[in-house]
């Protein structure tokens, strides 16, 4: 589906987005500016729509609870990619798959760890291996330090994903879900910000402002709308493995935007770890069919 690979590459995109945007604005002030302006375009959306975004029951309590989780998921990527290159993050970051698939076999009855699965995550483990070994040739050990923040951005992501699954399930509509992961991440990240960093903007060229604009409108809103649009219109199944496009496009992207080496040990990780995801993410019925 020409949609879903048009995503995919807008969110390969996003990590080369972040890195170009890191050179004049501090890491976490910048995933807050992209919270506060894409929730600011889910609400206004929601308005139009007359969509509710906020009730006070039970929903309110998972809203704040899965916007930390996304909070602190985006403080791992954002100060990552101050360490690592955008080819790596986005390659570890998209591991998140097989931590659901873990997670699932404990937390979710109806997704038991198949023999499937498990060759998948061996896969993308030894992909993992081997993409970290390509950081531990590196002159310093500073790159690994940025690979595992995006191995635990990964991890979070997982988390949020269970926790919808198995605690908030149908309770929450898209578009909450969307208003509580912006909104309420979006204080946290200010308050770390201001702890943290003492300086927010350094250099705020063109290249900067637009790299800001891209994740909050582009990625952060406008995509994932279509993407919550496509789930409800198509089965997640179908939809899920188109996703190992993603870590594709953003190796190549970071090869050929930022000019980042494209070793044999990271093309040979991420296409293991992209192997593993697509056994992971594989519909059951079709693996009946083969």
């Amino acid at each position: 589906m020409a949609m879903v690979v048009s995503l995919c590459f807008l969110w390969g995109l996003a990590q080369i987005s972040i890195k170009v945007a890191n050179r004049g604005v501090s890491p976490i002030f910048q995933a807050a500016v992209r919270s506060v302006v894409a929730t600011l375009l889910v609400a206004v959306w929601a308005r139009v729509r007359s969509l509710p975004l906020v009730h006070r029951d039970r929903t309110l309590l998972h809203g704040l609870a899965i916007g930390l989780l996304f909070g602190t998921e985006f403080v791992f990527i954002y100060v990552g990619l101050n360490y690592t290159t955008a080819s790596h993050a986005v390659i570890f970051l998209y591991t998140a798959p097989f931590f659901v698939a873990l997670g699932a076999h404990w937390l979710l009855p109806n997704e038991p760890l198949t023999g499937r699965k498990l060759a998948g995550l061996v896969l993308a483990f030894a992909g993992v291996i081997l993409t970290l070994w390509d950081s531990l040739g590196r002159p310093t050990r500073i790159q690994l330090e940025g690979d595992l923040m995006s191995i635990a951005a990964a991890f979070l992501w997982a988390a949020t994903s269970l926790y919808l699954k198995a605690v908030v399930r149908t309770s929450m509509t898209p578009s909450q879900m969307l208003f509580y992961q912006l909104g309420v991440s979006a204080v946290p990240l200010f308050l770390i910000s201001l702890l943290f960093e003492p300086q927010w903007i350094r250099d705020l060229s063109p290249l900067v402002v637009l790299s800001l604009a891209y994740q909050g409108i582009i990625v952060a809103f406008a995509s994932y709308l279509v993407w919550f649009w496509l789930i409800q219109v198509y089965p997640i199944s179908s939809l899920s493995g188109f996703t190992f496009f993603t870590p594709i496009f953003g190796v190549l992207l970071g090869g050929l935007l930022l000019h980042e080496p494209l070793t044999a040990k990271l093309l040979t990780g991420g296409g293991l770890v992209t192997g593993g995801m697509i056994l992971v993410n594989w519909p059951e019925n079709r693996a009946r069919e083969a």
